[in-house]
């Protein structure tokens, strides 16, 4: 019953961040891995699980108000998908203490990236020439995911700075970034829970489910009212603090 509970409190709380920032994703992954002490495998299958839910709500919210750029994540998905199996099939080859570290390093990147990027949504930047080639925007489609899904992150950790820094509206950039976590959690799913212990896990995806939709709806309504930047740096300080604590204790 504790568990369900964490779990359940866990992805209310990352959901609403997910659905005003586009990040944050990672640290559900983290929270089970590092702090429940879960099997890595069945962690990754309960946080791309949550990473699809709140994918399609928040797309859906994005869409909506007009914060959506279906082209552009109609390549990247494309690239996405086959880039999110093969993530799959490297994390079950590798060892447990392996994976735990790779995810452990990469949620410290990710939070210091979101710590030093300078990203104002007012800001005006050219588009960048290289989002006009379809195959360079299915290739980076295919790395953010291979990445991702090898480690848990969930696709707009990298996607939103990446879009954000080649000229796309950081707006857009979350919501193009909440779609295509969709396609990258949909492989990731299958193949994470096919090696999960179901016999653990069947009751806490309704506590993932439940604390994801109500966090992520929650979110999207608040995603305008809250000042992006202050939220940024509240979430890259937790990220840090807490990676940098699983990495001491591994």
């Amino acid at each position: 019953m504790l568990t369900f509970s964490i779990v359940l409190c866990s992805n209310l709380i990352i959901g609403v961040l997910l659905g005003m920032s586009g990040i944050s994703g990672f640290l559900l992954p983290l929270i089970y891995v590092g702090f429940l002490a879960m099997p890595v495998h069945d962690s990754l299958a309960l946080s791309f699980l949550s990473f699809a839910v709140s994918g399609v709500i928040g797309a859906y919210s994005y869409w909506k108000s007009k914060n959506m750029d279906l082209k552009l994540a109609l390549f990247l998905s494309i690239g996405s998908l086959p880039g999110a199996f093969l993530g799959v099939q490297i994390n079950v080859l590798i060892s447990d203490f392996l994976a735990r570290l790779l995810l452990y390093i990469f949620v410290l990147l990710a939070g210091l990236s979101i710590l030093l990027k300078k990203t104002n949504e007012n800001t005006k930047i050219n588009q960048s020439p290289i989002l006009n080639h379809s195959f360079i925007v299915i290739l980076l489609g295919f790395i953010t995911a291979v990445i991702c899904s090898l480690t848990g992150a969930g696709g707009p950790i990298l996607l939103v700075p990446l879009l954000a820094s080649l000229g796309i509206n950081i707006r857009i950039a979350v919501g193009v970034s909440l779609l295509n976590s969709v396609v990258i959690a949909i492989p990731s799913i299958f193949g994470y829970f096919a090696h999960a212990d179901m016999k653990t896990t069947s009751t806490l995806i309704i506590a993932s489910l439940l604390g994801t939709i109500i966090g992520i709806i929650t979110g999207a309504r608040l995603a305008n009212k809250v000042p992006i930047h202050l939220l940024k740096i509240m979430i890259a300080i937790i990220t840090i603090l807490s990676s940098v604590y699983m990495l001491v204790m591994l």
